[in-house]
């Protein structure tokens, strides 16, 4: 499918840490009432049933907001659950097997590193790509630092939209000016806050002047 490049613009993930006792789906909403414009479920630690009703779950909040809802890694999850689509990591399905498996409308991103991943995932299907870290991230410590050059370079390289990702703040996401990103995704900066509303509704107006920057 096309991507809309603006619903990338301020890009979600979820994580059960961050929320911690606070409600999960209380406190997606109030992400989502900021001002997400796409929310990703990411729980590494569920499966089976247990996924299946949460993904279910969330997505009957984000529809209420028009927001797509995308599930990590697990496709055959996102799709019985009537989720927008599926983010694929290096690790999991091929972009292509979940296409064919699927159908044209199911969106499929996919985490590029290089430009050469970049090329890969776009011909293979994918619908966007997230590219990072962009900086440290407190939720993926070791994960593969993406210069702003690289990040610039990996976007100039396909056609479809890419989200940066990793340890973006709205501190440091001006930063990322002119790098070719359509949005940025968020953890901690989201979810690891006091007032969930407050911190998407600020980011949301940065990731627009980032967008713009380009």
């Amino acid at each position: 499918m096309l991507m809309d490049k603006d619903q990338l613009r301020l890009y979600a993930v979820t994580d059960a840490g961050c929320i911690g006792e606070r409600g999960f789906l209380e406190t997606i909403e109030a992400a989502l009432a900021g001002g997400v414009t796409m929310l990703q479920l990411r729980e590494k630690n569920m499966d089976g049933i247990a996924l299946l009703e949460r993904a279910q779950d969330v997505r009957e909040v984000c529809d209420r907001y028009g927001v797509p809802l995308i599930v990590d890694d697990d496709w055959r999850t996102a799709f019985a659950a009537g989720a927008a689509g599926v983010h694929l990591g290096a690790e999991d399905a091929p972009p292509e097997v979940v296409r064919q498996a699927t159908n044209e409308h199911f969106v499929i991103g996919v985490t590029a590193k290089t430009v050469a991943q970049a090329k890969r995932a776009e011909a293979a299907g994918a619908d966007y790509l997230g590219v990072g870290a962009v900086f440290p991230s407190p939720t993926k410590p070791d994960a593969i630092r993406i210069t702003p050059d690289l990040l610039r370079e990996i976007a100039a390289s396909v056609s479809i939209p890419v989200v940066a990702i990793g340890g973006i703040t709205a501190d440091n996401i001006h930063t990322l000016n002119g790098c070719g990103a359509a949005g940025a995704a968020v953890v901690s900066a989201v979810f690891g806050q006091k007032d969930v509303t407050a911190a998407a509704r600020q980011l949301r107006a940065l990731a627009e002047e980032m967008a713009k920057s380009h």
